[in-house]
């Protein structure tokens, strides 16, 4: 189970984000919300959540600036905001996840899933001492091989040639840069956990895509990406701005 604290300075975000743990997060337990992030600094530290689910854009303190004053940090973070200016810091500084207000479900389980990831392999907390100490990661990190299920075997792939993964029902296909096609059993939401997300994004609810296998980026509602193999993939319009701000940065 677990443990979480919420902190946000509007109670409608966390009545709702409230709402969704408790309805969709079985394996969350909320130890307490708090409005005030002065107030929050304390508890923080005597909690000791497994996981906070922080607001940026707060009176007299940001997300960022409470963050520097915790002096527990064994726990993950995932920043809950309105605003989609602070996305590629948040990335880059490594932080679990990233979620746009309104908060979507599918979203927000993922998020989880990634926390109860790092529990289990015992690494809780280390994406928020990357993000305390300012040390990006570096990409030739993210080399690393990734495993994919299939029916009488297993095949270990370098992450970096995986160009995009698009879901098929509680299947993935993954689509390698030398062409290669390859069904796995398991669903997108579980495969894009054991992906590199400073170098991986989901743009839309069916396709993951490697960020270095952007081509061009075409405008619209949400408008599209043309990969390196010439693969049009569409972007949800919730994900638009994210993607523009990685790949322009």
């Amino acid at each position: 189970m677990l443990k979480a604290i919420i902190v946000d300075d509007e109670q409608l975000a966390i009545d709702a984000l409230r709402w969704e743990l408790e309805t969709h997060c079985s394996d969350v337990e909320i130890l307490c919300t708090i409005k005030n992030a002065e107030e929050a600094i304390d508890i923080i530290n005597g909690l000791k959540p497994d996981v906070l689910f922080l607001d940026i854009e707060m009176p007299e303190l940001d997300g960022f600036q409470l963050l520097k004053r915790i002096t527990s940090k064994d726990f993950d973070i995932i920043f809950t905001t309105a605003y989609d200016s602070y996305a590629v810091k948040a990335f880059k500084a490594s932080a679990i996840d990233y979620l746009l207000k309104p908060i979507e479900k599918e979203e927000l389980c993922i998020a989880i899933e990634k926390v109860l990831s790092n529990k289990q392999n015992k690494s809780l907390g280390a994406s928020l001492r990357l993000l305390m100490e300012e040390n990006f990661i570096n990409p030739t990190k993210h080399n690393s091989k990734i495993n994919l299920p299939m029916d009488k075997k297993i095949l270990l792939v370098n992450s970096e040639d995986i160009l995009y993964c698009e879901s098929e029902g509680s299947y993935t296909y993954v689509i390698m840069s030398s062409g290669k096609k390859h069904c796995i059993s398991r669903n997108l939401k579980q495969f894009e956990l054991q992906l590199p997300h400073n170098n991986f994004l989901r743009i839309h609810q069916s396709y993951v895509i490697n960020l270095n296998a952007i081509k061009e980026y075409h405008r619209g509602d949400g408008g599209e990406v043309i990969l390196h193999n010439g693969k049009n993939i569409p972007v949800s319009r919730s994900k638009k701005q994210n993607l523009l701000e990685l790949i322009l940065k």
